[in-house]
């Protein structure tokens, strides 16, 4: 049976990005539209062209969209009473990654022989702790199409803020390296035919024409050592970055880089918000919540905020006390808002406020970001070319001169 690619929109207004297998894509769109689907785009997989490039030995992996994807199908089918281990054999044979398909295999096959759908889960590092830990409470309560759809949502919006970050990141990569090549490419290649000529013509050469042939005269003869000297540096950096106290140093760099640094603290925010929101609403206790937040913080000096804090909960502290410590990390609306949340039985709800204001801040963030690093960068590769075509032309203006003056 054909497989077709759908966009739709359900009754609550909700994306869904899904495949259906129907006999024809006319039936496939009445299927969707009894469901209450509002179709936006329906299709066959490319074709030709159209088709993803697939290089044998190097299919991705299962990752987060995989997930999400998984779980928004497959809430989908048990909320329409279909059998788990149906409902994953459906999905298995629906998926187009092949990493992904034998991992679903692996969890039908687990649950087949007895296994409950969390512990099959628990085998796959895909899996995180937050996402096992809430299975096991929908299938406690009975309620497992309804938090697999409340997974399915966290993770569309998670994969939806790190596509803004990186976004964000792109850009000024991308200038930056060309700037990188356009230099690279007048020092080696530009500059030495200039400095064969000033050489010959035996004038006194100003310092930035000297500094700008010693530069490329170091390009020419050392590029092979100085791409030996970034890789050591790389390895080093990472290395590092594995100890302890480097993550905490790289961490807190992080988060007081100018511009980058207000974005990252932003975005960590609203995770924190989202993750431990969505823990709370699920049932998990309050504890157990912010020691799975606390894994999932990605920042290590969050993580040791929220390590304090947990510690606190414990004792009897209330939430926000331990944050309100901390206000260069967590502002004072975010624990006057817990604060509050606390006391009214409503943390849940203003954890998910809180997610939801700090997802709009990096939406803002992102946009003005990308409009000053544009003219930023403009700036910067013209004052590059600029400046060697100063170095360059210079001396031969003073040439110039002396020859009219002669």
């Amino acid at each position: 049976m054909p497989l077709y690619h759908y966009r739709a929109k359900d009754r609550q207004g909700r994306s869904i990005a899904a495949t259906i297998e129907a006999d024809d894509i006319r039936t496939a769109a009445k299927i969707l539209r009894e469901k209450g689907y509002f179709i936006s785009e329906l299709k066959e997989p490319g074709k030709g062209l159209q088709a993803e490039i697939k290089i044998p030995g190097l299919e991705r992996g299962p990752g987060l969209k995989d997930v999400a994807i998984f779980s928004r199908q497959l809430a989908t089918m048990l909320s329409a009473g279909l059998p788990i281990v149906q409902a994953i054999a459906i999905l298995e044979r629906q998926t187009e990654n092949k990493a992904f398909q034998k991992l679903l295999k692996e969890i039908r096959t687990d649950v087949e022989g007895g296994s409950s759908f969390s512990d099959a889960l628990t085998k796959h590092k895909v899996f995180s702790r937050l996402y096992v830990n809430l299975v096991r409470a929908g299938e406690t309560s009975g309620t497992l199409d309804g938090v697999l759809d409340r997974l399915a949502t966290f993770l569309e919006k998670d994969l939806e803020l790190r596509g803004k970050i990186k976004s964000a990141m792109t850009y000024p990569v991308i200038v930056l390296v060309f700037a990188l090549l356009v230099t690279y490419f007048l020092l080696t290649g530009i500059v030495p035919q200039f400095a064969q000529i000033l050489t010959d013509l035996g004038s006194e050469l100003p310092l930035l024409t000297r500094f700008l042939i010693a530069v490329s005269d170091i390009l020419r003869s050392g590029t092979l050592y100085l791409i030996v000297v970034a890789v050591i540096v790389g390895f080093a950096y990472r290395a590092y970055y594995r100890t302890e106290r480097g993550r905490r140093v790289i961490d807190r760099i992080k988060l007081r880089m100018p511009v980058f640094g207000n974005l990252n603290k932003k975005s960590a925010l609203a995770r924190f918000s989202r993750t431990f929101g969505l823990l709370v609403s699920s049932g998990v206790n309050v504890i157990e919540a912010m020691d799975i937040t606390r894994g999932t913080a990605g920042n290590a000096i969050i993580e040791d905020i929220l390590e304090e804090t947990k510690e606190a909960i414990q004792v009897g502290e209330p939430i926000h006390s331990t944050l309100l410590r901390y206000p260069q990390v967590f502002p004072p609306m975010v624990a006057s808002m817990i604060a509050i949340g606390e006391e009214t039985g409503a943390l849940d709800t203003m954890l998910q406020k809180i997610a939801d204001f700090y997802e709009r801040e990096v939406d803002e963030a992102v946009a003005s970001l990308t409009a000053a690093i544009e003219p930023i960068m403009i700036i910067f590769l013209g004052g590059i070319v600029g400046t060697i075509v100063a170095g360059m032309f210079l001396p031969l203006f003073q040439i110039i001169n002396t020859l009219s003056a002669g």
